[in-house]
């Protein structure tokens, strides 16, 4: 069985699976898939990982199987090919290839490397039973909360408290494929000029949002028109609510200051900073921990002909960076569990832990507290996760309000939460079309509300 024709070469479906459960297992051992893909070789890779993030998606149902075909798991890397071909092969209605093509190309991946070899026989008697019996043991496992949702059953749980009425169209949602949104640059083109050009190079769009188009098919960015001149970014529709929910009544306020000064405190990889460039002109500040994140940052800059002040700090400590001068606007994209964006890194779910909420929660106040200083009197703070646990967006805000009287919470968007095109409906209160889940509080400092100086903070 081959598995696609690509760069001359008929590649065997049996070494895509490999690569697959070669991401399934580093995800497994704590990993992410990002890296992990990133080393399958590279006429391997595009049908690796497509095939990758599809058993990602059905991993719940997949283990709930095993663990019926199985009294005990095998060592990792052979569970990791047998649950990948469980997770592919399951819903015959959805599987990217006929269930026994799947079953019988696993098993010849299991007998063609040596990690898995010693339980070829095992895997083969598993799948073959699955094969038989495949009514009965998936009707089964639907009884179990991880396998019906696919998502570890703690996060189904917080789901259910944070939106009693959605959460079942969220994680409907999370199990849908992203589709690629563009953000057209306004500075060198509209969108409608920019909808004419993908038309006529034979590219579907559909426009989402302000700024966004939503391809009806992904592309490889450098295969897009305008990509390479700047013309376009690859951006979700709800991130794209950033820099505009940032920008607005700052411009209005500094009439005659034509260049606010803004800082972005977890810029990297710089697609909100461009964006914010996109649509004025601003001495902005983009501040990240890791510097070779920052090169993104300045590669994407460079691409779209924008210009920031680029710099490795630690939005936690300011002192480290800071000059004093305080800013118009902040944007903190804070560190989150990542959970509106399961869609798209459906590793995330299985990597993540329930403890992680309380740790990030407790990092977002630090910088909350950190930055707010460093926002001047009448100024706005835009402070976004790209989470769905209300302890990552409406409550760390409400916690921030009540101990800054200064702090005034703005009309924002709130809870977006993950909305694909088929539970559009089911999500009313969301933007309209296709977006992922994100968290939006714009915070305004009352200059009539000022606290006394802070003696440990340096002086403005």
């Amino acid at each position: 069985m081959l598995a696609r024709h690509m760069a001359g070469q008929d590649i065997p479906l049996w070494r895509q699976l490999q690569a697959a459960a070669s991401v399934l297992a580093a995800v497994r051992a704590g990993e992410s898939a990002t890296p992990a893909i990133a080393r399958i070789p590279g006429e391997l890779r595009p049908g690796a990982q497509a095939l990758a993030f599809h058993a990602l998606r059905q991993l719940g149902r997949a283990e709930a199987l095993r663990k019926l075909l199985a009294n005990r798991p095998p060592p990792p890397q052979p569970d990791a090919l047998l649950c990948t071909a469980l997770a592919l092969a399951w819903d015959e209605a959805h599987a990217p290839y006929a269930p026994f093509t799947l079953v019988d190309q696993a098993v010849e991946a299991a007998k063609r490397d040596a990690g898995t070899r010693p339980q070829a026989n095992f895997i083969n008697a598993c799948l073959r039973r699955f094969l038989r019996e495949r009514e009965a043991l998936v009707a089964a496992t639907g009884r179990e909360p991880a396998a019906q949702w696919n998502h570890p059953r703690w996060w189904t749980e917080r789901l259910k408290a944070d939106h009693p009425a959605q959460w079942q169209a969220i994680l409907q949602a999370s199990n849908q494929a992203a589709p690629m949104t563009l953000r057209v640059n306004l500075r060198k083109t509209s969108r409608e000029a920019m909808q004419a050009t993908l038309a006529a190079a034979g590219m579907e769009a559909a426009p989402v949002g302000a700024q966004g188009l939503v391809l009806a098919q992904a592309r490889p960015v450098h295969d897009i028109p305008g990509f390479a001149d700047g013309l376009l970014s690859v951006q979700d529709a709800a991130a794209q609510l950033a820099a505009p929910l940032l920008l607005q009544d700052v411009l209005q306020d500094l009439a005659e200051t034509p260049r606010p000064r803004i800082l972005d405190a977890c810029a990297a990889p710089g697609g909100k900073t461009a964006h914010i460039l996109e649509l004025c002109d601003a001495d902005l500040l983009a501040l990240d921990m890791d510097p070779a994140r920052c090169t993104r940052i300045a590669d994407n800059l460079a691409r779209l002909g924008l210009q920031a002040q680029v710099r490795a700090g630690d939005a936690e400590r300011p002192a480290g960076w800071w000059d004093g001068v305080p800013f118009d606007a902040i944007l903190l994209d804070a560190p989150c569990t990542a959970s509106g964006i399961v869609r798209r890194h459906p590793d995330v779910r299985w990597l993540r832990r329930e403890s992680d909420i309380a740790q990030l929660a407790a990092q977002q106040q630090r910088m909350l507290q950190a930055l707010w200083p460093l926002l001047r009197p009448g100024g706005r703070l835009v402070y976004c996760t790209c989470s769905v646990f209300r302890a990552e967006g409406e409550a760390r805000v409400a916690a921030f309000v009540a101990h800054h009287k200064e702090a005034v919470l703005l009309p924002s968007p709130g809870h977006l939460l993950p909305q694909s095109a088929g539970n559009a409906e089911g999500l009313r209160d969301n933007l309209p079309g296709d977006h992922d889940g994100f968290f939006y509080a714009a915070l305004q400092k009352h200059p009539a509300r000022q606290p006394a100086p802070d003696p440990a903070q340096p002086d403005a």
